[in-house]
């Protein structure tokens, strides 16, 4: 039967909207944000997402204050025909679309698991497109994701056991994305021969840094295989919509990165990119307080949840993690991409976004060998 979204012309395929043109178990529809101070004492990270082919829906907050991260996630059905993707929701979480492309509010009462939350997003700069995201393994797709992003300010009430913070737009920022298409989710698929023949020289190399300044936003956003090659470039200046300007682009960017010695953790970087121009674009970037993306939001390889996971109609939990005292986390977090809160400098200007950071495996620009490499 029709959904109330095929009364207007938005398809993109001979189908109706309840239906999603790839067939692929994969395929998904997520919306991320993060918020934070300009301290990086304190963190949020959340997110909701629907697997319309795996009949599913969730969400997730954490809240990282120091390697002490607490997490809520809620799962439930999720039914094409009938679920109304206007209003997203799952359990105690739901996500207001107040103006498009421009202001959300995002709502979790999850007091009996230590978070309750009603924040309001506020766009500072348009929305930008990414460029398409696709990856291949033996010959299969397991990667083709389609995003945008944007830089804003945040408003409203963050509790998180029972600790209250004010979270004002002249302190508190973040930046969001939307993205949607083919990526691992749910219960993990049998390895076959992707595992049985597994490189053990392989890995990635990924550095995602949406920034925000008071007269522009730079996203930089990159992949490397680990010998280097990119199979994702883009840096992006945008401006403000009144200023009238175009997103710029800033080329191919030179990263040098310093991490903390005997590990993979990130302390600062430079980037260093041009504009059309071909006038330098420099930023540095200093990594403060993050979150541990396999511990507790469900990204990477996370034991206790995944995003897209089947866990019943319903369901909700939270969990207390301690990435520097719990050995098992601490383990794990050597293998995650962490999302850091990042104060940055542009020609004498202050920003403040995400620096979220992966390095996992054999990286040659990085003289990492193996798994086991760390910085001296």
């Amino acid at each position: 039967m029709p959904a109330p979204l095929d009364e207007f012309p938005v398809h993109q395929a001979p189908l109706p909207i309840a239906r999603v043109a790839p067939s692929d178990r994969n395929f998904y529809d997520r919306y991320y944000f993060n918020a934070h101070d300009r301290t990086g004492e304190v963190f949020v990270v959340t997110g909701y997402g629907v697997y319309p082919n795996l009949g599913v829906k969730d969400a997730f907050v954490t809240v990282g204050r120091g390697s002490r991260q607490t997490t809520v996630r809620f799962s439930d059905a999720f039914e094409p025909e009938s679920d109304d993707r206007l209003n997203p929701s799952v359990g105690a979480y739901r996500i207001e679309v107040a103006k498009p492309l421009d202001e959300l509010r995002v709502v979790c009462d999850a007091l009996p698991h230590g978070i309750t939350m009603d924040l309001t997003w506020r766009g500072s700069f348009p929305a930008l497109d990414e460029d398409p995201h696709v990856l291949r393994r033996d010959g299969r797709v397991v990667l083709d994701a389609q995003r945008f992003a944007q830089l804003g300010t945040w408003e409203g009430t963050l509790q998180v056991e029972g600790r209250d913070y004010p979270v004002t737009p002249d302190t508190w920022l973040g930046s969001r994305d939307r993205s949607w298409g083919i990526r691992p989710s749910g219960d993990p698929e049998p390895g076959g021969r992707a595992a049985a023949e597994r490189d053990p020289d392989g890995g990635m190399w990924w550095m995602y840094v949406p920034l925000r300044f008071d007269d522009f936003a730079i996203i930089v956003i990159v992949q490397e295989q680990p010998d280097g090659t990119r199979t994702l470039n883009q840096a992006t200046r945008v401006w403000s919509a009144a200023s009238g300007r175009r997103p710029e682009q800033l080329g191919w960017p030179e990263f040098a990165v310093e991490y903390v010695s005997g590990t993979r953790t990130p302390k600062r970087a430079t980037i260093r990119m041009k504009d059309l121009a071909g006038t330098p674009v420099v930023v540095d970037v200093e990594a403060l307080g993050g979150v541990v993306l396999n511990c507790g939001p469900g990204s990477g390889l996370d034991p206790t949840w995944t995003h897209g996971q089947w866990r019943g109609r319903d369901w909700s939990e939270g969990t207390v993690v301690d990435t520097a005292a719990d050995e098992t986390a601490a383990a794990r977090a050597r293998f995650s991409v962490v999302d850091h809160v990042a104060r940055a400098v542009c020609d004498g200007r202050e920003g403040w976004g995400l620096f979220e950071h992966g390095c996992l495996g054999r990286h040659d620009p990085s003289g990492f060998r193996d798994f086991a490499a760390v910085a001296p």
